[in-house]
C-alpha cells in the first residue's frame, strides 16, 4: 500500500521549537501510518524529546502543525490524548504511593479493562506491585511507566527512550508486548539513541541531528548505512599495516592492536580478520554519534 492511500496517525509539518536563542527542533516533518513501528533516532540532545513534547502538547511549538488521527493535535489535544500512551525519557512520581496504588489510579481513568492488564503486564515485566515507588530503581520505574502507557489499549504509543534501565530479559519481553500491540493495530512511535533496538523493531526510521531531520528511510535502506566498530588484539610480537584491512575508516593503532569502523558485508570483514595473527577480536555496533560523524560531517548536513 502506498503512503498516498494511507492516512497518517501522527503527522508534523515544519514543527519548530526554540528555547530562547537555542534550537530544540527545526522544521520537523514526519508521517507515521497506522500499525507501523516507526523509529525516531538521534544522539542525546538532538531534539527527540522536544519533538515528542511538542506533538503531545506538553510544550507549545513556535510554529508548525501537528496532526493526530487526522485531526489538529494542538487544537484538539485533550480529546486525542485519550487514545495515546506515552513513556517519557525522564520519570517523576508521587513517592508516597505503592506501585499498585499508582496503577489503580491510572486505570481508573479508562474503565474496567485496565485492572486486568495491570496483573498481566506486571507479571510479564516482573514488577512487584506492593513496593513503594520511592524504593524503585530506574529500571523498575520504567516498568511502571510502560505499564501505565499500555493499560488502556492505546491506538498510538509514543515511547521516548523506553528501555533505559531495563535488563536484557525484560527488554526482550517488552519487545514482545510491542509486537502484540502492533498486531492489534496500535501505531508505535519509538524514540531511541540505540540503533540496534530500532533496527530490531521498526519498519521505517527518521534520523534527527541538531534539531533537523537528516534522513528518513525504510529500515532495509538504513542497513546499507550500518557500520560496525571492531577492535582486534594481535598476537605478541605481530604487527599489521593499514593495507591489510579493506573498507575501514578511522583506524587507530594501539600498543597491541587496531580499532576502527567497517562499512561493508560483515562476512567479508570476518574473512579478513581470519587471515590476521589475532589473539582476540570484538565486533560491536557503533554509537549513533559515530554514524553521524561518518555520514554527515563531510556533507555539512
Amino acid at each position: 500500500m502506498t503512503d498516498q492511500k494511507r492516512v497518517p496517525i501522527l503527522e508534523t509539518k515544519n514543527l519548530t521549537k526554540y528555547y530562547g536563542k537555542s534550537r530544540g527542533a527545526l522544521d520537523v516533518n514526519l508521517q507515521v501510518f497506522q500499525g507501523e513501528i516507526y523509529g525516531f533516532i538521534g544522539p542525546n540532545g538532538a531534539g527527540k524529546s522536544t519533538t515528542i513534547r511538542s506533538i503531545l502538547g506538553l510544550i507549545h511549538p513556535d510554529r508548525g502543525e501537528v496532526r493526530l488521527f487526522g485531526e489538529e493535535g494542538l487544537k484538539n489535544g485533550a480529546s486525542l490524548r485519550k487514545k495515546i500512551g506515552f513513556v517519557p525519557s525522564e520519570l517523576n512520581y508521587y513517592d508516597g504511593l505503592t506501585v499498585h496504588q499508582l496503577l489503580n489510579y491510572s486505570a481508573g481513568f479508562y474503565g474496567d479493562g485496565g485492572w486486568k492488564r495491570i496483573g498481566e503486564y506486571s507479571e510479564r515485566l516482573k514488577l512487584d506491585l506492593k513496593r513503594q515507588i520511592s524504593d524503585l530503581s530506574l529500571g523498575n520505574r520504567k516498568k511502571v511507566a510502560l505499564l501505565q502507557a499500555l493499560i488502556h489499549r492505546p491506538e498510538l504509543l509514543i515511547l521516548d527512550e523506553p528501555t533505559s534501565g531495563l535488563d536484557p530479559l525484560i527488554q526482550s519481553r517488552f519487545y514482545e508486548i510491542l509486537r502484540e500491540e502492533q498486531e492489534r493495530g496500535c501505531t508505535i512511535f519509538f524514540s531511541s539513541h540505540t540503533l540496534s533496538e530500532v533496527e530490531r523493531l521498526c519498519t521505517r526510521v527518521a534520523i534527527i541531528k541538531e534539531g533537523k531531520i537528516v534522513n528518513i528511510s525504510e529500515i532495509n535502506e538504513l542497513r546499507k548505512l550500518y557500520l560496525k566498530r571492531f577492535r582486534i588484539i594481535l598476537q605478541r610480537g605481530k604487527t599489521i599495516s593499514e593495507s591489510d584491512l579493506k573498507d575501514v575508516t578511522e583506524l587507530v593503532f594501539t600498543k597491541r592492536g587496531v580499532e576502527g569502523l567497517y562499512s561493508g558485508d560483515v562476512r567479508d570483514l570476518m574473512k579478513q580478520l581470519a587471515g590476521l595473527p589475532l589473539e582476540d577480536a570484538v565486533l560491536e555496533d557503533p554509537s549513533l554519534e559515530e554514524i553521524f560523524m561518518h555520514y554527515y560531517s563531510d556533507t555539512g548536513e
